[in-house]
């Protein structure tokens, strides 16, 4: 009897190791694997599902427009000094829109911008269309656009936090920017593939058609209202400069903007993306080319993503930043050096998979160190930030590679990368000693 209970006991507890060893495998495999907790979410499901059809949209006008603007010039500069136009509107509506997004119900403000944003790439076709060829349209329309995008990004990623734990933020945003990135590199090769056999116009047309899917998904959306009565009907200056100082009090949010603002002036050299294809890398196939420069970051990115189980469970998340940026100058400083297509993809690449590190700590620390009613004009900053960046970059890349050389502005903006994000960690602690 005593025998038997202890060959039972012994068999039990046999089983369970086994079965614990199994688990511990299975753990072991799924903490590289992506992260997809977020996706029970019903709610977060629905938002994260209506990027998957209007990312790839949104990049067909995203390559479109310098496309058509560098075929009426013949001018990288000028490829810049449009991106230049959606600046200002961008930077106004951005935070303008983050103080909306904290004083009314979230979701009526996407459902507005959407639509918006839908009436605004049924304008890019009709100019098309026509066969306008004018720059100073394509620079309004460039400028509506972002408009209604620096209105609609921070009520976007603001209503994230209500609708995900606060554990499963880093997983969030890692699920939320792969199905971006996803359509940034579908997108541009779309774009590629498309382009001689449709023309410009109809990439337009496409992306429009692909807002309607977001306004359908965000219909479904719950309602999201300020969580106290206090936050409503204040989305005015003063909202805004609240914001600004909630900003200047949490330093470390403040050098999260500040790590992203010297990867993208600095090292983002999309501009000159059109130059390289039509002339450095011309024997690979011009459109070819131009498809796999824009693609290749967002590949790099969604390959990040698919393994962000590795780091969406970190802790030292301004660290994990700090890291990311470094990474991505030295990727550009590689591309600067490289005159074969194949190696600058994969230095590209590269650059994307540390973007996607980058992005989805800042993200963490966003959402996890600002409260829910200041979550929007955080958002609004963060919007700025994010898409502001690259459009300087855009200048400075344009006019320094007309001026210098495209090979050695892109060299040069990597290796300063690097310099700087190296100074910023060594000079405020406090960034790099963030964790959750």
């Amino acid at each position: 009897m005593d025998t038997s209970e202890s060959t039972t006991d012994n068999g039990t507890a046999a089983q369970g190791d086994g079965q614990d060893g199994a688990g511990a495998k299975g753990r072991g495999w799924r903490r590289w694997a992506m992260d997809t907790r977020p996706l029970r979410r019903p709610a977060y499901r629905r938002l994260w599902s209506s990027t998957i059809v209007t990312a790839v949209g949104s990049q067909l006008t995203a390559v479109a427009v310098p496309k058509q603007i560098y075929d009426i010039t013949g001018s990288s500069a000028w490829v810049g000094y449009a991106s230049l136009a959606g600046l200002l509107p961008l930077a106004l509506f951005g935070l303008w829109g983050g103080a909306i997004a904290d004083s009314m119900d979230r979701r009526t403000l996407l459902l507005l911008t959407n639509s918006g944003l839908a009436v605004t790439s049924v304008l890019f076709w009709v100019q098309a269309a026509i066969g306008l060829d004018s720059v100073f349209v394509l620079m309004v329309l460039l400028a509506l656009q972002q408009a209604f995008f620096g209105l609609n990004s921070p009520a976007r990623n603001a209503s994230i936090a209500r609708l995900v734990p606060a554990d499963e933020l880093p997983a969030a945003n890692a699920l939320s920017s792969t199905v971006m990135q996803t359509g940034l590199v579908a997108g541009p090769l779309l774009a590629g593939v498309l382009i001689p056999v449709i023309g410009l116009s109809e990439l337009y047309l496409i992306d429009a058609m692909a807002l309607c899917v977001t306004v359908w998904a965000v219909v479904r959306l719950p309602a999201l209202p300020p969580l106290t009565a206090a936050a409503k009907n204040r989305a005015g200056w003063q909202s805004i400069a609240e914001g600004f100082r909630y900003l200047s009090l949490h330093k470390v949010l403040l050098l999260s903007f500040l790590a992203d603002i010297i990867a993208m002036v600095l090292g983002m050299p999309r501009a000159l993306f059109p130059q390289l294809a039509a002339r450095t890398y011309a024997s690979y196939g011009e459109g070819l080319a131009l498809g796999l420069l824009f693609a290749a970051i967002p590949v790099g990115a969604v390959l990040g993503g698919l393994v962000s189980g590795t780091f969406s469970r970190a802790r030292r998340h301004g660290l994990m930043v700090i890291a990311a940026v470094i990474a991505w100058g030295v990727a550009v400083t590689g591309l600067g050096l490289t005159t074969n297509l194949w190696v600058a993809v994969a230095f590209l690449a590269a650059a994307g998979v540390a973007d996607m590190v980058s992005m989805v700590f800042r993200g963490a620390i966003l959402l996890s160190a600002a409260t829910d009613e200041m979550r929007g004009r955080m958002q609004g900053v963060f919007t700025v930030v994010v898409a502001g960046g690259p459009r300087l970059a855009d200048v400075l890349h344009g006019t320094v590679g007309s001026a210098v050389g495209v090979r050695t502005a892109i060299a040069g903006g990597g290796l300063l990368v690097v310099l700087a994000t190296l100074g910023l960690a060594l000079a405020t602690p406090a960034l790099r000693e963030y964790r959750i």
